[in-house]
């Protein structure tokens, strides 16, 4: 599938810059290029989300790409390795991410922050008290509020980009580990 709207003409110096930054232009930004305000907003808010730095940073990128795989958004989970590898997170989990409950990699709390993640992707929501709990034990309110705007903002950037038609553009072609695919219904069905 190709983008939902043609590609926007960008000004050289943004083109120039996301090149400089990324090796080509993210399609996200050729897509939402034809409302400024919009492209400029998501912008912003992603670069502010980057910054904080209270809650871990592999536990948001995790998160992220779980979002990313529930959704279905290909362009997150590619965009997401690459950053990953770039942050010189641990690869190998960063690679399960989107078959998590099959993998022996994550630790109870990454795996508890994968279920949040994709509990606040569901919808309605399916957030407990328990799980919330959990997360609040060991991370604290602080870096749990982080989290949470963290993972709203990644349900955000995935729906905008899969609706669009934003896919990969094979950032993570350059990784030493490929991604693995997320089970099929039909898989979840017969392991059920």
């Amino acid at each position: 599938m190709a983008l939902r709207v043609p590609k926007a003409e960008l000004t050289a110096q943004l083109s120039e810059s996301m090149i400089e930054q990324f090796g080509t232009v993210p399609e996200p930004l050729q897509a939402t290029g034809h409302h400024p305000d919009v492209a400029q907003a998501g912008s912003e808010m992603g670069a502010r989300v980057a910054a904080w730095n209270v809650a871990d940073e592999s536990l948001k990128t995790f998160a992220h790409m779980a979002v990313a795989a529930q959704v279905g958004c290909s362009w997150c989970l590619d965009i997401n390795y690459f950053l990953a590898q770039n942050q010189k997170l641990d690869l190998t989990k960063a690679s399960r991410v989107p078959r998590w409950r099959e993998s022996e990699v994550f630790t109870p709390l990454e795996r508890d922050v994968l279920e949040y993640a994709e509990a606040m992707t569901d919808t309605p929501p399916t957030v407990t008290d328990e799980l919330s709990a959990r997360l609040l034990d060991r991370l604290g309110p602080a870096a749990l509020v982080e989290l949470t705007a963290a993972i709203a903002f990644a349900n955000f950037s995935t729906r905008n980009n899969t609706a669009l038609g934003v896919k990969s553009q094979g950032f993570s072609d350059a990784c030493e580990i490929p991604l693995a695919a997320r089970p099929a219904e039909s898989d979840a069905a017969v392991t059920a």
